[in-house]
């Protein structure tokens, strides 16, 4: 049998598909890092995340034509990046989906001349922390101004 797996930008059709990574990849990541509630990942509207595909750089990774992955790249004013909205499905975890995602990003990102990107993570969620500093991230600063501990982690190029 023959697999494909691809990285594309996301389209607006697939809005619907990327709202549902997101909800399954944010419930995890609450339920590891014992938060409860809700968070703004969650809460995210279809129109918001079409707006999002139309000013950001949105990318989408499918198996099968499956979608199992997620990121956003913001590119701000100041020549450098936020990366947001990285999720992957539970059942796709640990086979390199998200490294892919994020060696996408990487070349994105240097293909725009920028020096530093920037993302948020809860900081007690070990794995994904220790994820981030295996592609390069470092933790810049922490604040708890959502509530729990996020890490503002730093990659420089």
């Amino acid at each position: 049998m023959n697999y494909s797996f691809i990285i594309r930008r996301a389209t607006i059709e697939d809005a619907g598909a990327i709202k549902s990574i997101i909800e399954e990849s944010f419930k995890k990541y609450m339920e590891v890092t014992g938060l409860e509630g809700t968070m703004e990942a969650l809460e995210e509207s279809i129109d918001v995340i079409k707006k999002d595909i139309e000013s950001k750089e949105v990318y989408i990774a499918l198996i099968d034509d499956v979608p199992v992955g997620t990121i956003r790249i913001q590119f701000l004013p100041d020549n450098t990046a936020y990366i947001s909205r990285f999720g992957v499905r539970l059942d796709y975890h640990n086979i390199g989906i998200g490294k892919a995602l994020m060696s996408l990003a990487d070349k994105v990102i240097k293909a725009r001349g920028v020096r530093r990107v920037y993302l948020h993570t809860a900081a007690k969620h070990k794995d994904l922390v220790r994820f981030y500093y295996g592609r390069g991230f470092y933790i810049d600063s922490t604040t708890k101004d959502r509530g729990y501990v996020r890490a503002l982690m730093v990659k420089e190029y």
